[in-house]
């Protein structure tokens, strides 16, 4: 089913699912936390500093400070790669599984309620 959406009912999804999330007291994620999180969480692994850095055109410091917030929230897990000790490997967590996924419930139910 595609979803065809104005400039404005976009802007108010993406309004309403924010609402939500901060209601729900989520954590706060800046939008670079959040493209992230959902590129670790949706494009197939492996994930690592280095990449996501690239990816996104930002510095590894960048990534690393996004990751500090995210792993102490228990949304990711790093680790060395043994086969390379220079590259930090980004793991998928449970709990970042469950997060993404109700993200995701949220702009489901916001975007149906656009209808």
């Amino acid at each position: 089913m595609a979803l065809h959406l104005r400039t404005s009912e976009a802007l108010h999804l993406m309004h309403d699912v924010a609402f939500d999330l901060v209601h729900e007291a989520v954590h706060d994620f800046s939008m670079r936390q959040l493209a992230i999180l959902f590129t670790v969480y949706l494009d197939p692994p492996p994930h690592t500093v280095r990449a996501l850095a690239a990816k996104l055109d930002v510095t590894k410091p960048v990534i690393t400070r996004a990751l500090d917030t995210m792993g102490a929230l228990g949304l990711v897990d790093r680790k060395r790669d043994p086969d390379d000790l220079r590259n930090v490997i980004i793991q998928r967590t449970a709990k970042g599984a469950l997060f993404v996924e109700h993200f995701g419930d949220v702009m489901v139910a916001r975007g149906k309620a656009l209808s």
